[in-house]
């Protein structure tokens, strides 16, 4: 049985029949400078928008993004050491969620996720109608992470079409070795497909080595622009997978699903790598000064390989009264709604959690 969904296996298409002016010109050899067949506001002046923004920023409202993204997709092949067809870009890691859904499901399917993961997943999930089963979380003495056995083992008695992990993980920052995600990919059904949610990937020490940037069959791996790139605003991200499965991806994709503004800005960042790795850095620095803070105070912290910190209470009253008198203060930190995660509370790594006093709310707990 074929890993996606048999209305898109039997037929030939849909082809996306705007494949966009840049797509065009790639085919023909030579540019089009005479734009009369689009129908974009190629002609609004905008002066508003230039005022406020600029005229580039103007120039690049006014028309269609490349379809194709394929500034985008070169740019990352070559950082990332990989063929340009096993990239596709969209706008960001939710859309891409959906995107992966629409092509893997029908409504009535069997996907397996761990109870307490990224939430988004979910309400995509039952938005295309499918049935979710939830596994919980492997825990113990400064572990909290996606259960690998139990979602092998859920996937196959359910006969689920996909599984779900984020690697790290949100909430918990837990970070499961590439041997370790293979293995699941390996024990998986031979029609199920792994969506492997990589938002917090720049965030390993290994996250532009070729090894971890590798092709899986099987699997689609999610990334995105809105954490080590700071493009939360924009919305880009990418997914890399078999050409194969980018064809099922391009069948069901939104033709401009990213804008020219949000194109030209992920250029601009992949072609300055060492603003990024500085960034990312800086992050690093900030995670592990708040983290001894938090276990100076006698927090319990959690592992963590992303641009967060995650703190296990004893129960979920606890963890929700913080929250609220954080929030009351006008401080906000994370805590999750799904119940099995209900004791956790995650905290991103900015210098505003670090300022004196900021967190006095949570310090005061331990004392």
């Amino acid at each position: 049985m074929s890993r996606f969904a048999r209305h898109l296996v039997n037929q030939d298409g849909p082809h996306n029949p705007f494949p966009g002016l840049q797509a065009l010109e790639r085919r023909l050899g030579h540019s089009l400078p005479h734009r009369i067949g689009s129908n974009e506001g190629l002609d609004m002046p905008h002066r508003a928008l230039t005022a406020r923004f600029g005229s580039e920023v103007a120039d690049l409202a006014r028309t269609y993004g490349d379809a194709e993204a394929w500034q985008v997709r070169q740019l990352l092949a070559e950082s990332l050491e990989l063929p340009m067809e096993a990239l596709l870009v969209d706008a960001g890691a939710d859309s891409l969620m959906a995107l992966t859904l629409r092509a893997l499901c029908e409504a009535g399917d069997t996907v397996i996720t761990s109870a307490g993961t990224y939430p988004t997943w979910s309400y995509f999930v039952r938005g295309q109608g499918c049935r979710q089963v939830e596994v919980e979380y492997a825990s113990g003495p400064g572990y909290l992470a996606p259960d690998l056995e139990a979602l092998a083992a859920a996937a196959t008695r359910e006969q689920a079409r996909g599984v779900y992990l984020a690697n790290p993980d949100n909430p918990s920052g837990h970070l499961h070795s590439d041997a370790d995600v293979v293995a699941l990919r390996d024990r998986l059904p031979e029609d199920c497909t792994l969506v492997l949610d990589e938002a917090y990937h720049d965030f390993r020490g290994d996250a532009w080595s070729p090894a971890a940037n590798a092709v899986w069959p099987g699997v689609i791996r999610l990334r995105t622009f809105s954490k080590a790139h700071g493009l939360a605003g924009l919305r880009v991200g990418y997914a890399i997978a078999t050409p194969e499965t980018h064809a099922m991806l391009m069948k069901v994709r939104i033709h401009y699903a990213v804008s020219s503004l949000a194109l030209a800005a992920a250029e601009t960042v992949l072609a300055h790598p060492d603003e990024t790795r500085e960034h990312v850095a800086a992050v690093v620095d900030r995670r592990e000064a708040l983290s001894q803070w938090l276990r100076n105070h006698g927090a319990e912290v959690l592992p963590s390989t992303t641009n967060f910190v995650t703190l296990r209470l004893k129960d979920a009253e606890q963890a929700a009264a913080i929250h609220r008198n954080l929030l009351a203060e006008g401080t906000l930190i994370h805590r999750p709604a799904h119940p099995a995660l209900g004791h956790a509370l995650r905290i991103s790594a900015l210098d505003d959690a670090l300022v004196p006093g900021r967190l006095e709310t949570l310090a005061i707990k331990y004392r």
